[in-house]
């Protein structure tokens, strides 16, 4: 269970480390699968001639279980309100990369929006103010990340300032394409943090937390899944009669008594 102190820092920042959140054995196992599926040969850095490999969704035992451990569990009650997730059924997809000087431009600054996912173009999917769609977004890592090692950026206390952006388009909320206009600029002001660590670790995302990816400096390749926790029927809410908000909710609130 997050302590108080715990559940402060993710209204506050906007993300939480959960260390040791499944076991390293599980991300062994799903690492052997998804080294399979790059068509890279491990023991041999010759291979590795991309500098990062996208593999699809993962809905395979360790992945699953990865997702699934009382700790997590424990993790979303405290975090979304009990029985307002689903249990993971897959970790999604793979952003896998190599040690690379090479940059293919796709370490922008970001949220991950929520819905609209049908339409074919990306850029017109949307996010709003109550997050419609998601609850959570995760980063699981399933090999250890260093400094070096490509971890991905985070911009701790980004989460309150797209709040305040998205509350005036209200339920329709914003496009991607809106949001990134300016890149985010209005965060650019905030610290950056590295969401490094061991295999296991399991970072906690605000659905508004900005983001970004970044090259890979180290030694080794990275894989790491970026799921979301997907809300049970009826989603997050900021207007609830019964004044039940949890912490997800309780910083967007926060943040739009700010502005």
């Amino acid at each position: 269970m997050l302590s108080n102190a715990a559940v402060e820092q993710f209204e506050r920042e906007g993300y939480r480390r959960i260390d040791d959140a499944f076991p390293r054995a599980l991300a062994d196992e799903a690492r052997a699968i998804l080294w399979r599926d790059t068509g890279c040969d491990e023991r041999d850095p010759r291979t590795w001639t991309r500098p990062a490999v996208r593999l699809g969704m993962y809905a395979q035992q360790p992945f699953v279980q990865a997702a699934n451990t009382p700790a997590l569990h424990a993790a979303f009650e405290r975090l979304v309100g009990e029985g307002r997730w689903l249990p993971c059924g897959s970790v999604g997809t793979f952003p896998v990369r190599f040690p690379s000087a090479v940059d293919i431009g796709d370490a922008g600054w970001h949220i991950d929006v929520s819905f609209g996912l049908e339409s074919p173009d990306f850029l017109s999917w949307r996010a709003n103010v109550a997050s419609r769609g998601r609850a959570l977004l995760m980063l699981f890592l399933f090999s250890d990340v260093g400094e070096d090692d490509a971890p991905t950026r985070l911009r701790p206390g980004s989460h309150r300032v797209i709040a305040r952006r998205l509350a005036p388009a209200g339920e329709a909320g914003m496009t991607l394409g809106d949001l990134a206009r300016e890149e985010f600029s209005e965060t650019a002001h905030l610290p950056e943090a590295p969401a490094s660590g061991l295999a296991g670790t399991v970072y906690l995302y605000h659905p508004f937390l900005v983001h970004a990816a970044q090259p890979h400096r180290g030694t080794r390749p990275r894989f790491i899944a970026q799921p979301p926790l997907l809300p049970a029927a009826g989603g997050l809410s900021i207007a609830r009669r019964d004044g039940d908000y949890p912490p997800v909710e309780r910083a967007i609130r926060d943040a739009l008594a700010e502005s």
